[in-house]
């Protein structure tokens, strides 16, 4: 790449944009309003960013019932953890290097919501208990003490057409989970016990 053209400093950066308009600028929160707190629990999909103690980035999604993500208070966000592959990757980071940042989508909804702070694991068993699905409660919880928030407006889902029907991908385009798995890790598993796995997984692990 030609270095000429590598924007590496922050004052070449600004001045490839124009000043931040007025809303932006004063757009950011420090607490969870009215506003931020109905959009949360509208909520069943949120994205998690972290990295670790050697900056490594990661992002995770995390899914559950609207509302799965509890305001515990103006500045305080619970996120229970479901079962998983046991990477543990956003846990682990987080114990190492507690920065992270949440986005949260509404399907249908063109607005997104960011939310940024310290987040911590809890096992606290009386928060745990209020985040049961099934009777099953969640191994343990991620605490989020918020710093920042503030709305998305719509234009990168609006250029995605991302709720969009006519925008849907029917799954048959793409193989199967497991097919990819094992291309991709040119594992020597049979395909039809990986599939059976990821099956039962869904069946019996979701909570």
């Amino acid at each position: 790449m030609d270095r000429d053209h590598v924007v590496d400093t922050p004052e070449r950066l600004s001045a490839l944009f124009g000043p931040v308009t007025p809303l932006a600028a004063i757009k950011s929160i420090q607490r969870l309003e009215a506003h931020s707190r109905r959009f949360i629990s509208l909520s069943p999909f949120v994205v998690i960013a972290s990295a670790d103690a050697r900056g490594h980035a990661d992002c995770s999604p995390r899914g559950d019932p609207p509302g799965f993500v509890r305001v515990l208070d103006d500045t305080t966000l619970a996120i229970p953890d479901r079962p998983g592959n046991n990477r543990i990757d956003t846990l682990r980071n987080i114990v190492e290097n507690p920065e992270v940042a949440v986005i949260f989508f509404i399907p249908g909804v063109e607005e997104t919501l960011r939310v940024e702070g310290r987040a911590r694991v809890t096992t606290d068993p009386a928060l745990l208990a209020g985040m049961e699905v099934g009777g099953k409660a969640p191994t343990l919880a991620i605490l989020l003490a918020i710093r920042e928030a503030h709305l998305h407006c719509a234009k990168a889902l609006k250029r995605s057409r991302l709720w969009d029907p006519a925008s849907r991908v029917e799954r048959g385009v793409l193989p199967s989970l497991g097919r990819m798995l094992l291309d991709q890790t040119r594992s020597t598993m049979d395909l039809a016990t990986v599939e059976a796995r990821i099956e039962q997984s869904y069946r019996e692990r979701m909570y």
